[in-house]
């Protein structure tokens, strides 16, 4: 009875699946981050690669 009290008291799986959903996040953000930053250079090197032809 005691190892079930202590298994239900014990916390430690809740806060290693709330620190990977955070790093989901955190992963999801950069990634958006990224390709909205690589969006804008291609079309920023199109307009240079464009005015010098």
């Amino acid at each position: 009875m005691k190892t079930l009290i202590s298994f239900i008291g014990d916390e430690t799986a809740a806060t290693s699946i709330e620190y990977a959903l955070i790093a989901t996040g955190i992963a999801v953000a950069i990634v958006v981050a990224v390709t909205g930053l690589g969006t804008a250079l291609t079309v920023k090197y199109t307009a240079v690669k464009d005015a010098l032809n």
